[in-house]
Order: structure tokens, then C-alpha cells, then sequence
């Protein structure tokens, strides 16, 4: 009995042959794709087992801003991954925080630990709550750290808009009331999983007013609590003592604390 492949040429074989590899390869990929996500998800992660970081930058992408956190990290011991975002890093949160969980997806399978901690310093903040609650981040982050966050939009994004008659993706969903950060805090804005911190500076002149990036349920830490006379700029923040600080208190294996100390 003749079988298929014995009308076709050689060439025709191969490359018919090669297509089949190509959708075997792409069928496995994502079978470990779901097999890793289904692993991860049911319940939540263990508090006490601190597990790979990872750093998520902010507006335009800049991963090098994050260059001191992950030396504080490093230091502690931790396996560190320095998220890059897509494209410019000013498209679509929402599309980034898909590429957030692809990428927590490939930590966790190759770490094999049963969580991530994630901190998101500035818009990447908003990045990371995203991933929390559209992306199934909810049952793979231990906990969640985020820095001068615009988690209720800034005005400064506001005026940006304004005077240039519009601003890329991500710099309209950070608007104050924009369409993403209503649905976005909506209801809890802390949802069960991971513990969740935040770190701001009175002084940051990026993300104003400055409360924005407080989170209703979150431990809240207010860089001049702890440091009085700390004039930290929103550019400064990854680089400053009290944030180090916040890093290593709520970041260990211990519940997450606010630092005692961190002025240096």
C-alpha cells in the first residue's frame, strides 16, 4: 500500500518533514508552558522559602536604573533577574506584564523554587500588579515590592499629554482616572497571594501627588518615616539606603517589616 509521503519529491519530503518538527517543537513549548503555570497555581506559595527576584524597571525600560537593587540582592544571596521590557519600554502595561509572566514562567521552571519575589520600581510597579491579577502572578510571587509606583497615575504624566497633545501607550494608561488604572484598583488593590509593600519619597516630582503610590492593604513605607531628612528623588530611589533597607525587611523569609534604620 502506498503511503503519503511516496508522491512527494525529496525536497517536498524534507520540507514537509521540517514542518512537523517545527509544530512538534511548538506543541511541547507550549505544553511546558502550561505544565510549569499549572504547578505554580492552586494555592498560595510558601511565605517562609524566599525564591528567585525579580527587578522590574520602569518607564522606558532603563534596566540599568535597577543596577543597585540587584547588587543589594546579590549580596544577600539572592538569584536576581533584571526583567527587560518590551520594545522601548513606553507600549502597552498589559502587554508587558504578559512578558512578565513568559519570563517568571521560565524562572521558576529553570530554578525550580515554588515562587518569586518581584520588586517593580516605578511604572514597572504597576507592571507587576497587572501580572498579579490578569496574568496568574497571584499564585507564583511570594511577595510584591513596588517603588514610586504611579499605582493611581501621576500628574505629571498628565501635563506631559497635555502639552505634547498626547503621549505613547503606557505614559496615557499612567493618567490619573485613566481607562487601565480604574480597572485596575477597582475593588481590592492588594489581592490575595503575595504580601505586598510599597516604597515612596516625599520628595519624587515624578510621581505626584506623591500618595499614589501607596496601596490600600499593603505595608506602606514612607522613605521620610524612617529617614527624616532624606530628599530622595524619584531617579534616586533603587540607590537609596532606606529602599535597601525595605529590600531586606520585607523581601527575607521573616513576615515583611518596615526598616528600622536605612539613612546609611
Amino acid at each position: 500500500m502506498a503511503r503519503p509521503f511516496d508522491a512527494l519529491s525529496p525536497q517536498r519530503r524534507r520540507l514537509v518533514v521540517g514542518l512537523l518538527v517545527g509544530v512538534g517543537a511548538l506543541v511541547l513549548a507550549l505544553v511546558a508552558t502550561t505544565v510549569v503555570r499549572g504547578l505554580t497555581r492552586g494555592g498560595p506559595v510558601p511565605q517562609d522559602q524566599p525564591g528567585p527576584v525579580l527587578l522590574v524597571p520602569g518607564y522606558g525600560g532603563r534596566t540599568a536604573s535597577l543596577d543597585p537593587l540587584a547588587a543589594v540582592l546579590r549580596a544577600e544571596g539572592r538569584d536576581v533577574t533584571v526583567v527587560s521590557l518590551l520594545g522601548d519600554g513606553t507600549g502597552d502595561l498589559d502587554a508587558q506584564a504578559a512578558h512578565l509572566a513568559d519570563v517568571a514562567d521560565d524562572v521558576l521552571r529553570t530554578s525550580g523554587a515554588p515562587s518569586v519575589d518581584v520588586v517593580g520600581y516605578s511604572a514597572g510597579g504597576v507592571v507587576v500588579r497587572l501580572w498579579v491579577r490578569d496574568h496568574g502572578g497571584g499564585e507564583q510571587a511570594r511577595r510584591v515590592l513596588t517603588l514610586g509606583s504611579p499605582q493611581h497615575g501621576t500628574s505629571v504624566a498628565a501635563l506631559g499629554a497635555q502639552v505634547a497633545g498626547g503621549c505613547p501607550t503606557a505614559c496615557e494608561q499612567l493618567l490619573p482616572d485613566s481607562a487601565l488604572l480604574r480597572r485596575l484598583n477597582a475593588g481590592d488593590e492588594t489581592p490575595a497571594g503575595p504580601e505586598w509593600a510599597t516604597v515612596r519619597s516625599g520628595a519624587d516630582q515624578v510621581v505626584t501627588p506623591t500618595g499614589s503610590a501607596a496601596l490600600a492593604g499593603a505595608l506602606n513605607v514612607l522613605v521620610q518615616d524612617v529617614c527624616p531628612t532624606a530628599t530622595t528623588s524619584h531617579y534616586a530611589l533603587p540607590a537609596d539606603p532606606v529602599v535597601a533597607a525595605t529590600v531586606r525587611s520585607t523581601l527575607g523569609a521573616g513576615p515583611p517589616a518596615a526598616p528600622a534604620t536605612g539613612c546609611g
